[in-house]
């Protein structure tokens, strides 16, 4: 029953092919959330990693290591995790054959998640780029303090030095960072639902809602309206918890 009104049995209503909005926005939040998450992790791994090995090594390194970023920076955003996404789908449809031929996996299931995984690891493997400038600026100034120095001393390796005594030290910043990047990152996977370029059916993200709901907007408005709010809701709350960890793990930003 397509555009259902909202009852006890659909409690939002249904969409135009007659499916629960519920249970669509809901599934839809979990796609959302699942990409914010993913790329916040891959961001956040290689960000650090990248920023602590040109902070840490020589100056040919470092000059080396962050003219790359500022390569990748000038180049718009949106274009390289288009090329990036193309280039993990050809990997995933061949492990996805492999996947559903040789092991015996479940096709829908193996279908779903080729359709999904490329997009979480092209944004979250572009979205490192100023968590690197970050990383190495701290741990520039890492490297300079008493225990550092003791740790050379002792004839610690610079391996060692970095991961176990200089890394640790700027995680609290890192994670308050990529807290706040998580918005931008959901934000931007919905951009590239809404123009197609996302998340694709039969999966669901608030960005593909969104979309089929502008398409619906002049005589089911709720459509368009129910995901956006939800969306929205979702991004000021994930701003409020950027915030309140900024404020938490760095006492001189809470002071300012």
């Amino acid at each position: 029953n397509k555009f259902a009104k909202p009852s006890f049995e659909h409690w939002l209503g249904t969409d135009h092919l007659g499916r629960d909005l519920l249970s669509r926005v809901l599934f839809g939040g979990q796609v959302s959330l699942l990409v914010g998450l993913v790329a916040t992790a891959v961001a956040l791994t290689i960000g650090i990693v990248y920023g602590s090995i040109a902070g840490y090594g020589g100056s040919r390194t470092d000059d080396t290591m962050m003219r790359i970023v500022d390569t990748l920076y000038a180049i718009p955003f949106l274009v390289l995790v288009i090329l990036l996404k193309v280039v993990i789908s050809g990997v995933m449809d061949k492990l996805s054959a492999r996947a559903i031929n040789d092991w015996k996996w479940d096709a829908d299931f193996v279908g779903r998640f080729a359709n999904i995984v490329p997009l979480f690891f092209a944004i979250g493997a572009l979205g490192w780029l100023t968590l690197a400038r970050i990383t190495r600026a701290q741990v520039r100034d890492i490297r300079r303090r008493e225990f550092v120095e003791a740790a050379v001393s002792l004839g610690l390796s610079k391996t060692r030095i970095l991961f176990r005594h200089i890394v640790p030290n700027t995680l609290g910043t890192a994670i308050v960072y990529t807290t706040l990047t998580m918005p931008s990152f959901i934000m931007f996977e919905a951009t590239l639902s809404y123009l197609g370029l996302g998340i694709e059916a039969p999966n669901a993200s608030w960005g593909i809602l969104i979309k089929e709901g502008a398409n619906y907007m002049e005589t089911q408005l709720h459509l368009l309206l129910v995901p956006a709010i939800f969306f929205s809701v979702t991004l000021f709350a994930l701003n409020f918890l950027g915030d309140g960890l900024r404020d938490a793990l760095d006492p001189k930003a809470s002071k300012d």
